[in-house]
């Protein structure tokens, strides 16, 4: 839930009507796609430890899951500071890291029969078809609409990450989310990112000049991974009812 503070961070600039960025997207786009890739990568990377060599799998997840925070805050201030040589790098193994740490859900997701690929394919497929819905309305929103929604989706982001910390503490003393909750807060979770997708395309261009595009794609990245994360565990948790 890196995207939280990210999202907050965006909003916090967004703060004039001009646009400071008017390229930045284009320009953020394609490192956008290449993280995707690196992310998918780095899931592969994880499937194969975990099948070959198990005894070392969670030992390299939570390390995977530690120095993927610290270089989400390192790379941020690169990209931030427009010292792209240094930001790349850091971007490219934060990628790989996110998609070790995606192996567990993704490894939910292929012991549900009625899930499986086809489940993956269609949580892909959704941001797919998120991404062409959010360009078209986000990039021609008024600045009354763009600010509002801006705000709302930070708010959902926030309580999302509260209901999540929560669920993550129940499940130490053995509460597990009953099923009809997880249906629930992954469907909220699904709706609140596909509302970040849209105001990404208002508020980036107004938060970011032109050679901050790696920081563009960072929001973007996340808002897209937080996504897909979200269709799948509703998948899972929709063909996983009793």
């Amino acid at each position: 839930m890196a995207n939280s503070s990210n999202f907050q961070e965006a909003i916090r600039q967004a703060k004039t009507q001009s646009l400071v960025g008017p390229n930045v997207i284009p320009k953020a786009l394609p490192f956008v796609g290449g993280g995707l890739i690196l992310t998918a990568l780095g899931t592969y990377g994880g499937l194969g430890v975990a099948q070959s060599y198990p005894q070392l799998f969670m030992p390299t997840f939570f390390g995977a899951m530690v120095l993927q925070l610290v270089l989400f805050f390192v790379a941020q201030g690169a990209a931030q500071s427009e010292d792209n040589a240094k930001a790349l790098p850091m971007l490219v193994l934060y990628s790989l890291l996110t998609g070790y740490t995606l192996t567990g859900l993704i490894t939910v997701a292929l012991a549900v029969p009625s899930v499986g690929f086809w489940g993956i394919g269609m949580a892909a497929l959704g941001c797919g078809v998120t991404f062409i819905a959010a360009r078209q309305i986000g990039s021609n929103l008024s600045e009354t609409d763009g600010f509002a929604l801006a705000k709302t989706v930070q708010l959902g982001i926030i309580g999302l990450v509260v209901v999540m910390v929560a669920q993550l503490l129940f499940s130490l003393f053995g509460v597990h989310t009953p099923t009809y909750l997880e249906l629930a807060i992954s469907a909220l979770g699904a709706v609140i990112f596909a509302g970040a997708a849209v105001v990404d395309f208002y508020t980036l261009p107004r938060t970011y000049n032109d050679e901050q595009y790696l920081a563009a794609s960072m929001s973007m990245y996340l808002t897209y991974v937080n996504l897909f994360i979200f269709i799948l565990r509703f998948l899972i948790a929709f063909n996983s009812r009793d």
